[in-house]
């Protein structure tokens, strides 16, 4: 196996390093927020800005959006309610319940929002403009490259990271 770098073909070597940042942000956003009680989790924060930015939508939507089943995006929905983040307003059975958030989840999400660009903003302390612009503009082109599944679309949030 081929471990020296070649143009445009990069290295297992260096493949596995890219994927090993990439776990470790994960982690990072999975469970970074959980260490406030009241912030949202990262399936909660996708869903309540996903919510905030599409006042009406429906479980329908979301699932066919985040790529997720229904059930799934159905059990969110409700613990949202429960919370008091999200109303369900009248909607028909076969379509289901139009979704708005809550002042409260506003609030949450907001919050959060705050706090994880908080986080960012420190990592990202002391760092040169340039350096900055070419790492926003290499995380670009780094999700542009990935190829998407068949069960997946690209991101309908148009790299809103509120979502």
């Amino acid at each position: 196996m081929q471990h020296e770098w070649q143009a445009g073909t990069p290295a297992e070597t260096e493949v596995a390093q890219v994927y090993d940042e990439f776990v470790h942000l994960v982690r990072f956003l999975t469970a970074g927020e959980r260490a406030h009680d009241s912030a949202l989790s990262l399936a909660q924060h996708s869903l309540l800005g996903f919510i905030a930015r599409h006042p009406g939508c429906r479980a329908t939507e979301i699932s066919e959006t985040f790529g997720v089943n229904r059930s799934t995006v159905s059990r969110q929905v409700r613990n949202a309610v429960e919370a008091g983040w999200v109303e369900a307003t009248e909607g028909s059975v076969r379509t289901g319940n139009p979704l708005r958030l809550t002042e409260h989840g506003r609030a949450i999400l907001d919050d959060t929002v705050l706090r994880r660009h908080g986080e960012i903003r420190a990592g990202l302390a002391g760092w040169e403009k340039d350096d900055l612009d070419r790492f926003v503009h290499l995380l670009h082109r780094f999700r542009s490259g990935v190829e998407w599944g068949a069960t997946r679309t690209p991101d309908q949030n148009d790299g809103d990271i509120s979502a």
